[in-house]
């Protein structure tokens, strides 16, 4: 996708959110567009943050921070991480983004804590928990979220935000939606087990199943190829 089309393509993922919010009877400010940039090159973000666009997702670390010394006079950018997270990539995570979406080990969410530089105050953190039981994804199980999540809150550095889920695609809106409610369901019982956490966050949904996302509670959607078109090949 030509740069120049980058700003009429998040003008329409703005209307489809906001169509899908309305259906659903939330507010209109109730879900939040993050855009899924890994592997663009950093003039699409641009572009983007042109038309408007300052939360920003990356997957793969090197890429993000090369993009991140590239766009460094667009201060208000906010630099989400959503990738796995390995123990020796911590140090530069806490010390580049303002969220992580990705954390699914209390190892990880020690090191990130004891690595942010205190000047940045706490690092938003979500919680990925593995809906659909997936081997390959990474994520804790909903069995063990309660336990984790108990951990991770009482880190000095990290404020728990909420939950983040990348479940497997499905064909139908019903066949969608149900892990997405099983996230939100998660959260539920987090909130009615620990009221004094107060957890906001729901990280789910991407361009092929925003609808059911928002239907479910979702406050940030991830979208990439409905921003940014295909996705390249990484270098």
């Amino acid at each position: 996708m030509p740069d120049a089309q980058v700003s009429e393509a998040l003008l329409r993922a703005r209307r489809r959110l906001d169509a899908a919010l309305r259906q659903s009877g939330r507010r209109a400010d109730a879900t939040r567009l993050l855009a899924v940039s890994k592997t663009q090159p950093a003039e699409r973000l641009r572009e983007a943050y042109r038309a408007g666009q300052r939360d920003f997702g990356e997957n793969y670390l090197q890429e993000a921070l090369d993009k991140q010394a590239a766009l460094a006079e667009l201060e208000d950018i906010v630099w989400h991480f959503i990738g796995p997270l390995q123990s020796n990539k911590t140090r530069e995570v806490a010390e580049h983004f303002r969220w992580v979406h990705s954390v699914d080990r209390l190892k990880i969410a020690r090191r990130l804590s004891a690595q942010r530089p205190a000047e940045l105050g706490p690092l938003e953190i979500c919680l990925q928990v593995n809906v659909s039981g997936e081997a390959s994804k990474s994520g804790v199980p909903p069995e063990a979220l309660e336990a984790l999540a108990l951990e991770v809150a009482g880190l000095p550095n990290l404020r728990l935000r909420g939950l983040m889920a990348i479940p497997a695609p499905a064909e139908t809106l019903d066949a969608q939606r149900r892990p997405f409610a099983q996230l939100r369901e998660c959260l539920e019982r987090l909130n009615t087990a620990h009221p004094e956490r107060a957890l906001d966050t729901l990280s789910m949904g991407m361009s092929g199943d925003l609808e059911a996302a928002v239907q479910e509670g979702a406050t940030w959607v991830r979208l990439g190829t409905a921003i940014f078109g295909a996705r390249p090949p990484r270098p």
